[in-house]
């Protein structure tokens, strides 16, 4: 009798999903209406926080982004509700202090999370030691994460070595993210099966993009290899920059001596849901498809987009191809980080002002910090020229310690700060978020109390504005006729006229 083994499937339609198609603007209110689908279709888990998701509902929809996690709590209520952490950077785009890192993986456990994947852009282990500790102490599970990237400095037996790592501080699973698409089949099951020989009984989670078009064969080959949970994206939210589409691996299975238990009725009815959602975000939609360039440049598709925009910015759109050359000599120059935030958004900004003015004549603030030691420690060494110019710009040394050694307790400080805000609620987690986004947080806690705001909008009049825009003379909303009530002789009547 042919024994088969039950993969599981982390559910990204509630956050990854979205953040990557999307640019992370979808509103709480359009995911409620599927919660209740996802929470009995069977999941392993479903991702629905961190990332980018927490920036976006303070920055752009009027959103507490606490409040939107005790949503998904109760109406997700077994599930195993999952989020991503980066390390000593939380949510925010610097390392913190580790009074502050305990107290908000303290509060978001508090607050119904019950998955950490806790990861740092440097795969520098000591930047994920205090967080993961934290979820231990929480009684969580601590998902250890290691950040798939491709250079002639990685390698599996490096890979395994990471795992072992990871695994010693205590991880309960590992995760292997492929955040740019870039891990091919043969790579997948290369590096699963060597992790599952080293750490024999240790599950293995892989995360993959889609973006280059091979990686739901990837997926199939680890799960070969071993893996024990892949992640998917519901297919009305998946592909392009986004995931590989939750049923097309359902049915991938069918037959291999591997199944993913879930309901296809309650997926159909989700797809269904997203289906009738997306359109209302089209104006954040992502452009990208299939794009293999990225194994050649190894950029995300998120990292172009984000460059283009500060070229045009700077009325240097044209600069674009010589920006895409320009990231791999910085990406080298920086000890090769694998490119995912804040990594990718440090290396692909210095590359920027290398194009726009000469080869390292001005580095960023985050470049700086990053060549001198301050976000951690990297694979590859330095350039030494580009360290020696990091020294003169910012007077700082070099360091080798872990980052996190050199920063005093805040949690103090930064909750005499907050309590000055107007609409500080007094509570942890408002501390928590002005400690995350100090320039936002002021602007969020004073609006709050005018509730969430949706960005969707009716595809139609979208569609009509774009025609208003391009000159069509009967479209827009500024043009459509306006119906007035004239009453003439004692007789009313309706006429429309249509403005100028």
């Amino acid at each position: 009798m042919t024994t088969v083994r039950t993969v599981g499937i982390t559910e990204l339609a509630l956050r990854d999903a979205h953040q990557s198609l999307m640019a992370t603007r979808m509103a709480l209110e359009d995911m409620v209406g599927a919660c209740a689908d996802i929470d009995g279709a069977g999941y392993w888990s479903v991702e629905c926080w961190g990332g980018a998701t927490f920036d976006a509902c303070i920055r752009f929809l009027n959103e507490d982004p606490w409040a939107r996690l005790r949503t998904f709590r109760e109406l997700l209520p077994t599930s195993r509700l999952q989020m991503l952490l980066r390390g000593q950077n939380l949510l925010g785009y610097r390392h913190y202090g580790d009074d502050v890192v305990d107290r908000f993986v303290e509060r978001a456990a508090e607050n119904g999370m019950d998955v950490f994947r806790v990861f740092d852009a440097l795969n520098d282990v000591r930047n994920v030691e205090r967080s993961i500790a934290a979820v231990k102490r929480a009684g969580k599970h601590a998902q250890g994460t290691i950040c798939y990237t491709v250079s002639p400095l990685h390698t599996v037996e490096g890979y395994v070595e990471l795992a072992r790592n990871l695994a010693d501080l205590g991880c309960d699973s590992l995760a292997l993210k492929d955040m740019a698409a870039l891990l091919k089949p043969q790579p997948a099951f290369d590096i699963v099966t060597a992790i599952k020989q080293a750490l024999p009984g240790m599950q293995v989670n892989v995360h993959c993009h889609a973006t280059t078009g091979v990686t739901q064969v990837s997926l199939m080959k680890a799960i070969e290899a071993g893996a024990d949970v892949v992640d998917t994206a519901i297919s009305s939210l998946s592909l392009g920059p986004g995931h590989n589409p939750t049923e097309s691996v359902v049915e991938m299975l069918e037959g291999t001596g591997f199944v993913a238990d879930l309901d296809k009725d309650l997926l159909r009815r989700v797809k269904d849901h997203f289906a009738a959602i997306k359109p209302r975000y089209a104006q954040f939609m992502s452009s990208f498809s299939v794009e293999t360039d990225i194994f050649d440049s190894q950029i995300p598709g998120g990292m172009i987009s984000n460059m283009e925009s500060q070229l045009r910015q700077q009325g240097a759109g044209d600069k674009l191809a010589e920006v895409l050359a320009e990231v791999p000599r910085v990406r080298k120059a920086a000890g090769y980080p694998p490119l995912v935030t804040p990594s990718s958004q440090i290396v692909g900004t210095q590359a920027v002002f290398n194009v726009l003015m000469g080869p390292y004549h001005v580095l960023t603030a985050e470049f700086a910090d990053l060549v001198l030691g301050y976000y951690g420690h990297t694979l590859g060494e330095m350039d030494p020229d580009v360290v020696a110019k990091a020294r003169a710009q910012t007077g700082k040394d070099p360091i080798t310690v872990r980052p996190g050694d050199l920063i005093e307790p805040e949690w103090d400080a930064l909750r005499d700060q907050a309590a000055g805000l107007d609409g500080f609620d007094g509570s942890d987690e408002d501390v928590l978020t002005y400690a995350m986004f100090p320039k936002v947080a002021p602007g969020f806690f004073a609006t709050r109390a005018e509730g969430p705001k949706n960005v969707g909008r009716d595809p139609a009049e979208v569609e009509a504005e774009r025609l208003a825009a391009a000159g069509d003379p009967g479209t827009g909303p500024l043009r459509m006729p306006i119906a007035y009530d004239v009453t003439v002789d004692g007789r009313t009547h309706t006429v429309s006229v249509r403005p100028a």
